[in-house]
């Protein structure tokens, strides 16, 4: 799928991308090749394949859900200036 400069133009306003016209012929050859490659990979067959949730076929190994950390909650608020409840109170800033 060849794209034009007119295209490519479009695509770059729509992205909100600065595109200088010197190298609109430079990206306009190099997204055409990609919508070529995405269109060789949209013919490949592939009804018969499965769908995979993973590549490999491993299992994750498990450890025991431990907790490694001590709850130091009131030690961090303690130099906030307001809390409440374990939440920290800031200004209201929307009316």
């Amino acid at each position: 799928m060849a794209l034009d400069k007119q295209t490519i133009y479009k695509i770059s306003r729509l992205a909100r991308i600065h595109v200088d016209k010197v190298d609109i012929d430079r990206y306009a050859s190099q997204l055409s090749t990609i919508l070529d490659f995405v269109e060789q990979m949209n013919r490949i067959d592939t009804d018969n394949v499965a769908p995979l949730s993973h590549p490999q076929d491993r299992v994750l190994r498990m450890r025991e859900d431990s907790v490694t950390e001590h709850d130091r909650r009131d030690d961090l608020q303690s130099v906030a200036p307001m809390t409440e409840n374990g939440l920290y109170l800031v200004p209201k800033v929307i009316e």
